[in-house]
């Protein structure tokens, strides 16, 4: 079985939103049309408690897109965003919901980021999505959404890690940095991932 992946496709990451991804807005009809060609459709949502550590507000004398080190790890500082509760941590009001099965929360350990849709950065905790595709059957997935350079890039990079077949639909994500997505892609291909072009996941049959 495949499925889609749509990655934090969230008021906050659209044009207008706390943490906008240039052109974030564009992938949502790609989003939507996709769907039907999958027999699972499942999301993540960034869903930070107002507390969280990756936060600039949170660090007093530092500044957004500063990074600095949190347990170890390198962290960028982030504007606020996803807070848990606030209408910039719902899904894209035009996003099509009704295929979606599940939806995967992120990010809720004020201690520690959480990019990936599986694991937080360090790799600490599961998110469970993995094991859930495991019981769905599915061998293959196809990741999509925002932003290409981080959120999308490391889910793509865990499904790798936890020994999924995995896609990553070129332009169905959009990222914060062109020159980080071009990275980012490299990356996934090193890693055994495949790029796909939305235009060849359409022209497959649609699932049943």
């Amino acid at each position: 079985m495949k499925a889609l992946l749509l990655i934090d496709i969230q008021n906050d990451f659209v044009p207008g939103g706390a943490l906008a991804v240039p052109g974030g807005d564009q992938i949502i009809p790609l989003a939507n049309a996709l769907q039907p060609r999958f027999e699972l459709v499942v999301a993540t949502q960034d869903w930070h408690p107002r507390t969280h550590k990756s936060f600039a507000a949170n660090h007093p004398g530092k500044h957004e897109f500063e990074t600095t080190e949190l347990h170890g790890l390198e962290q960028v500082l982030w504007p606020v965003h996803c807070v848990q509760g606030t209408s910039g941590a719902e899904l894209h009001p035009a996003l099509d919901t009704q295929r979606i099965e599940a939806i995967f929360r992120k990010g809720t350990d004020p201690e520690i980021d959480s990019y990936s849709g599986l694991f937080d950065n360090g790799h600490r905790k599961a998110t469970g999505l993995a094991d859930y595709l495991r019981g769905k059957g599915v061998r293959q997935v196809y990741v999509a959404g925002l932003a290409g350079d981080y959120c999308v890039y490391f889910t793509a990079k865990d499904a790798l890690r936890e020994g999924f077949e995995t896609y990553l639909i070129e332009d169905a994500a959009r990222p914060i940095s062109a020159e980080g997505y071009e990275q980012a892609k490299a990356d996934i291909e090193r890693l055994g991932g495949r790029l796909v072009s939305s235009a060849a996941v359409l022209s497959q049959q649609a699932a049943t």
